[in-house]
């Protein structure tokens, strides 16, 4: 995956509406005032938390007269508690109030009806629950005398009720019985929520010694064939669950986010073998009916609208027809077939499209990494194709959240101790064998850069940046702890480069690997999270060829004996022995990558 192959601002703001709308940073001031009559009301507040975070529930039960249109206000107790995504109401908080509005489906409460708004919000210090709401600017007492002074004449016994009881029962619930609009999405939909945590990985990862250090992090869901979609409990690669379950699951948690990875394009992988799909280059049809749109019938279900789905689309399909098709080192037949046939562009189009129109679906597309299109030559071409697939099969830019770099592979997210600028001798370090003229050393800067092309090519100017840090760590005590030798650009690349890899082409079950950053949202300019997308300890292949019914192969960059191809530039793989098939748990792997973590488990 991921193979090397070479030719020759941050985010800002945050508004939602339809379903939930929220203006931070008290850009917008909604007062709470007594514009309808609500004299009594009950407000029953609950929160599920966690550090730096929680999910608040609230019912809203109207006691007094009937209201249309409404507002909840009430102040937080802790000047660090911040709303920062909420549901079914527009949410506007100016320091320590908090305003909800109601919107056109859940307006009109009836004498004794309810309502449900919730939010996702974070804190620092401690999370305390609010003890006094408002509705309409009238205090919530949930039914009992009001603190105003009854009257000095008492009315007479016989006097009617003010209020005619209703004749009917009322209502349970406020909405109708329509689904409420989607709502806009946000700006970064890692931010400030909790992400899913697959149970069948943790389960692998807490079975291996010193594996609950990090069973605890999100991890993405591959589905890389139709069958994944229900899930594939007898399978090597893939657990019990699918999409459904994992989405079920998800809510069960509480997670404000969950990954996954939509990987079976028709001939997908068209330059490697270790992960080469079910469908053939000509199944495009297929691709849309059978894999497609099932996946957005499940995540497009009302019950699972107030979670965020993140879609990672289509792992190395793209640069794939950049720079491995003929008249380029590396090229492939079937690289050739899916570029002609448009099998590559316009499936990953259509996700985008199908996906992408459901209002809580967040999708990035694959990107590669720096030392596959960080040459100029590479640079360029693949940010055009890109936007091409933006726009195929009746997509827009606007089904594009962001893109995703390094995924699956080993590149460093940083190289403190060479920089692209550096020169030894007179020479520029471009003219390192490692780095053989490539404009970037390291996924971070590629990134921001690539984002900036992508912007300029006609992408959102609101788009960010994802980095796979699952694996690039490379902490251990081969880490370099600073600049190497300063007697040739080649020794001084090679003793302070942090990715020790024998050659930046290799990307099959890397030898003395290990876990990078942990996944965090906003870590960088232009960067929305480091994310673990592909989960420690699967294999990339396996080093030998071994039969199974999954349809992947054999492919000799994940045999350690291999002394390598042209676009390795024929050097050994680094690849660990006996893997299994990608995909598949692989103990030693996940081992060696607890050793060498950076930072350090």
């Amino acid at each position: 995956m991921n193979v090397w192959r070479r030719l020759s601002g941050p985010r800002r703001g945050l508004a939602l509406a339809g379903a939930g709308v929220l203006v931070a940073g008290g850009l917008v001031t909604i007062p709470v005032t007594a514009a309808q009559a609500a004299t009594q009301c009950d407000v029953a507040y609950s929160s599920n938390d966690w550090p730096g975070g929680f999910t608040a529930s609230i019912t809203i039960k109207n006691l007094g007269d009937p209201v249309n249109g409404w507002t909840l206000g009430w102040t937080f107790p802790n000047s660090s508690q911040r709303v920062q995504q909420g549901w079914s109401a527009e949410f506007t908080q100016s320091g320590s109030q908090v305003t909800a509005r109601s919107l056109s489906y859940n307006g009109n409460l009836a004498t004794g009806a309810s309502t449900s708004i919730g939010f996702n919000g974070a804190w620092s210090g401690s999370n305390p629950k609010p003890t006094s709401f408002t509705l309409n600017g009238v205090v919530c007492n949930g039914g009992t005398t009001p603190t105003t002074a009854p009257p000095t004449t008492a009315p007479p016994t016989s006097a009617p009720p003010t209020t005619a009881p209703p004749t009917t029962a009322p209502p349970t619930t406020g909405p109708p019985t329509t689904t409420p609009p989607p709502g806009v999405k946000v700006d970064n939909p890692y931010a400030g929520v909790p992400g899913y945590v697959n149970p069948e990985w943790k389960a692998k990862a807490n079975a291996e010694s010193g594996g609950s250090r990090i069973s605890s992090n999100p991890t993405a869901v591959w589905l890389d064939r139709i069958a994944a979609i229900n899930g594939t409990p007898n399978s090597s690669s893939n657990g019990a669950f699918g999409v459904r379950d994992h989405l079920d699951e998800a809510l069960r948690q509480g997670a404000g986010y969950i990954q996954f990875v939509i990987y079976n394009l028709p001939g997908r992988d068209c330059a490697a073998l270790a992960s080469n799909g079910e469908l053939g280059p000509d199944e495009l049809p297929r691709y849309k009916s059978d894999y497609i749109d099932p996946i957005a019938a499940i995540q497009g279900d009302a019950k699972y609208r107030n979670l965020r789905i993140i879609n990672i689309i289509e792992i190395d399909s793209l640069p794939n027809l950049v720079t491995n098709t003929s008249g380029q080192a590396g090229g492939t037949a079937m690289c050739d077939t899916v570029k002609a046939n448009g099998a590559y562009v316009n499936g990953v189009g259509y996700a985008l499209a199908k996906l992408g129109s459901l209002g809580n679906v967040y999708n990035y597309i694959d990107a590669a990494h720096h030392g596959w299109i960080g040459w100029d030559t590479n640079f360029g071409p693949t940010a055009d194709l890109l936007k091409t697939a933006a726009g195929a099969s009746g997509s827009t830019v606007n089904n594009v959240t962001g893109f995703i770099v390094n995924t699956a592979n080993y590149s460093a997210l940083r190289e403190p101790y060479v920089k692209i600028t550096d020169t030894v001798g007179g020479q520029s370090v471009r003219q390192a064998k490692w780095i053989d003229w490539n404009f970037y050393v390291d996924e971070l800067s590629f990134a921001q850069a690539f984002r900036t092309k992508l912007v300029s090519v006609g992408f959102n100017s609101n788009i960010g940046m994802l980095i796979d840090t699952s694996r690039n760590g490379w902490g251990g005590s081969a880490r370099p702890t600073g600049p190497g030798a300063t007697t040739s650009v080649d020794t001084y690349v090679n003793g302070g480069r942090i990715d020790r890899r024998i050659h930046a082409g290799n990307w099959c079950n890397q030898s003395g690997a290990g876990i990078g950053e942990r996944p965090r949202a906003n870590p960088e300019s232009g960067i929305d999270a480091y994310v673990w997308v592909k989960p420690p300890g699967e294999s990339d292949g396996s080093s030998e060829l071994i039969d199974n019914e999954e349809g992947k192969g054999f492919d000799r960059m994940c045999d350690p004996t291999y002394g390598g191809n042209p676009r390795n530039g024929n050097s050994a793989t680094g690849a660990l022995p006996n893997a299994p098939i990608s995909g598949a748990w692989f103990s030693a792997q996940f081992q060696e990558l607890m050793r060498n973590a950076y930072p350090a488990l």
